[in-house]
């Protein structure tokens, strides 16, 4: 629907959904093997909860009469995670393909809702663990991987691919390449350490500077996720790389990756100081202008943001 002209490249606030892992394991009780979420389009009790989970963040988004992006449950439905858990290449097309299907039904009964656009985003997670990355790939094995799945999710109809909790620039130019290569916007969001810089030790400005080197400035924006704004607040960059980062995602707890793999119980934070976060971050950098949430926030996160930045219409 908005694949040729996306709307979340305007300067209006936009919102996303928020820790979807996170609250299904902790709040729903769901076992997602290997923080897979994509498992649950196999089952009704898991479809539902799906469902539910996404058109609590529209509803927010319809209340504020902004737009908002879904990201569809796949970050783990690429072929080594598959493989892991069981899900041959054949039922993995299928399940990134459900799992679309899924949000774009949802976009459907939504449609004409105020002024409230439903971009439907295709979720594409790193190769390796994200908190503990191994081995490196080149930006052509990188390629060779994604691109996959990048091609299922296109032909089901995302509107861009974003590609989340990126832990080095390689990985990234090859998902920028794939993503070029079917003709579908691709959106990257790196993740930091509490420094601020990646898990390889780039900083955030290197990490984008050569990721558009490599691609002649392909991806269109590029994010932070899974890292609490005290994290990268003092590393953001400044100028042209700066303003080439619209998307934060952050996560509701202070805690270093470490910590939070090896905490027993979630962390979930402060909504309302997260919120305040959100606003001084914009505050320094007006570029930012997608706000969601990752690991420990849902939709009472989502709800704060929106509240701090937008007066409800009360439409819907």
């Amino acid at each position: 629907m908005y694949r040729s002209a996306l709307p979340q490249l305007s300067d209006e606030v936009f919102l996303t959904d928020s820790g979807l892992e996170t609250d299904l394991i902790f709040h729903e009780g769901f076992d997602l093997p290997e923080f897979a979420s994509f498992v649950l389009v196999d089952d009704a009790r898991g479809t539902a909860a799906l469902d539910t989970y996404f058109r609590r963040h529209v509803d927010i988004a319809v209340q504020h009469g902004c737009g908002v992006i879904l990201e569809a449950p796949t970050w783990r439905a690429s072929r080594d995670w598959g493989t892991r858990i069981g899900y041959p290449a054949a039922q993995l097309r299928r399940v990134n393909e459900a799992a679309v299907d899924l949000l774009s039904r949802l976009r459907g009964d939504y449609l004409g809702a105020a002024s409230s656009p439903v971009v439907v985003s295709g979720c594409v997670g790193p190769r390796a663990d994200a908190y503990h990355p191994a081995e490196r790939m080149r930006d052509d094995e990188a390629e060779d991987y994604h691109k996959e799945q990048i091609e299922t999710l296109a032909a089901a109809g995302v509107d861009l691919v974003h590609a989340m909790t990126i832990t080095y620039a390689t990985e990234a130019i090859g998902i920028a390449r794939a993503a070029a290569g079917v003709g579908v916007p691709a959106a990257i969001s790196f993740t930091t350490e509490t420094d601020g810089r990646l898990p390889d030790g780039a900083s955030l400005t290197d990490a984008v500077a050569e990721v558009d080197a490599a691609t002649g400035g392909a991806p269109v924006y590029y994010g932070v996720n899974c890292a609490h704004p005290s994290h990268f607040e003092s590393a953001f960059p400044g100028g042209a790389m700066g303003a080439r980062i619209r998307s934060i995602r952050a996560n509701a707890s202070r805690k270093s990756h470490a910590e939070l793999d090896e905490s027993p119980t979630l962390d979930d934070g402060d909504a309302r100081e997260l919120a305040s976060d959100y606003v001084r971050l914009r505050a320094q950098h007006p570029g930012i202008s997608i706000l969601g949430g990752c690991c420990g926030t849902d939709a009472r996160h989502v709800q704060a943001i929106a509240d701090a930045f937008l007066p409800a219409s009360g439409a819907r």
